[in-house]
């Protein structure tokens, strides 16, 4: 069992400071959920900041960021439903983290508890965000760097590295997620697409692994790039194994090749459960294995976690509806130092992977397919 002392405390402070920062009310929120789409905010020195229309789907590595969907259910629903993500960068600060953290609960108090309420961690995000975008972009950098528009000239010695992948939502979708990784020998990795851009010059190689269709939109990545700078880059595209791709490799150094990808086997069991409650005057935290929906009550909040799932890995968070305020505030803490605590348990190189599965906090009523299957 764990106490929650220190926690407890250290989520107050954050809370103190947060509102010291940025008051008691926060005006972003006046205009959120009141209408089907999305709503992107980023955080920026404490204060809430709409993200620009024209930039959804793009997110800085330094940042952290609040996304809204709001939707119906049904076409003749008469209220609405919510998904309500915070994105953290994995160069984001403990600031700027703990910021979002405490502003989505905020929000999600301001919405009444009825949003489905999900931690993102760059690279390892969850289906269901990813398929909010047609095109996914994670970028280096942050609120301090800022970006460059269309109309600024090529920056001198660019050099930037995206790797291009797909993704498949539970409707069947495909999504293009590009990522930008360090431009260094270690980031080829087997399968996928890699784009180089120099700025000038852009090249684009397309591994043996790959499939025509992340080809194919890689290829329209690279033009609108080329089209963001009014045709001033010369693209080149190499296939693995054909000809002149020596000269794609060169960029990385001398006798370059693409290293196969790291092994995800997953060590946390699948689908034990946990219970979250004051009942007794002291919060505590206890297994209840097996697994059951049976075993949810309305009056504590408990943790499932599914991250030995192959298709949608989570730590879920279901909060009862007659669960006290300690347990709903405190139980995405506790889900945070469960991965922590099992991460240092397994120790590297796997445990960042396990630290940043998606934790998913859910309302009695409010349960998702992936939910239900977990149980």
């Amino acid at each position: 069992m764990w106490k929650t002392l220190t926690s407890a405390y250290l989520v107050l402070q954050l809370e103190k400071r947060v509102r010291e920062e940025s008051g008691e009310e926060e005006e972003s929120w006046k205009d959120a959920g009141k209408e089907v789409g999305i709503q992107i905010w980023r955080i920026e020195k404490f204060h809430v900041v709409p993200w620009p229309k024209e930039r959804y789907g793009s997110f800085y590595d330094g940042d952290s960021y609040i996304i809204l969907h709001t939707y119906k259910k049904t076409s003749d629903a008469k209220s609405f439903s919510y998904d309500l993500h915070f994105w953290l960068g994995q160069n984001t600060t403990q600031d700027e983290a703990g910021t979002a953290a405490y502003k989505t609960v905020e929000l999600d108090d301001f919405l009444h508890g009825k949003p489905v309420q999900s931690r993102e961690c760059q690279g390892y995000e969850s289906v269901r965000f990813l398929s909010y975008f047609p095109r996914f972009l994670s970028l280096q950098g942050g609120v301090s760097t800022g970006f460059h528009h269309v109309s600024d000239p090529i920056p001198s010695h660019i050099r930037k590295l995206y790797r291009i992948t797909f993704t498949k939502s539970a409707s069947g979708q495909s999504h293009l997620v590009v990522r930008e990784v360090p431009a260094i020998t270690r980031s080829l990795v087997e399968g996928d697409v890699y784009v180089l851009d120099k700025g000038n010059e852009i090249f684009q190689l397309n591994t043996k692994s790959s499939s025509g269709q992340e080809r194919f939109k890689a290829a329209e990545f690279v033009q609108n790039l080329v089209n963001e700078r009014e045709s001033q880059s010369d693209v080149t595209v190499f296939d693995e194994g054909g000809s002149g791709v020596g000269r794609f490799f060169a960029e990385f150094g001398q006798n370059v090749s693409l290293r196969k990808a790291d092994a995800t086997a997953n060590s946390f069991p699948t689908s034990h459960l946990y219970r979250i409650t004051d009942a007794t005057g002291v919060l505590i935290f206890e297994a209840l294995d097996p697994a059951s929906k049976e075993t949810l009550t309305s009056d504590d909040a408990f943790l499932v976690d599914d991250s030995g799932s192959a298709s949608h890995p989570a730590i879920y968070v279901w909060i009862g509806n007659g669960a006290s305020l300690n347990e709903r505030r405190l139980s995405l803490q506790y889900a945070q130092r469960y991965l922590y605590d099992k991460s240092i348990k397994i120790g590297e190189p796997t445990s960042r992977v396990h630290v940043a599965i998606p934790i998913i906090k859910l309302q009695e009523g409010e349960e998702t397919p992936e939910f239900l299957e977990a149980m």
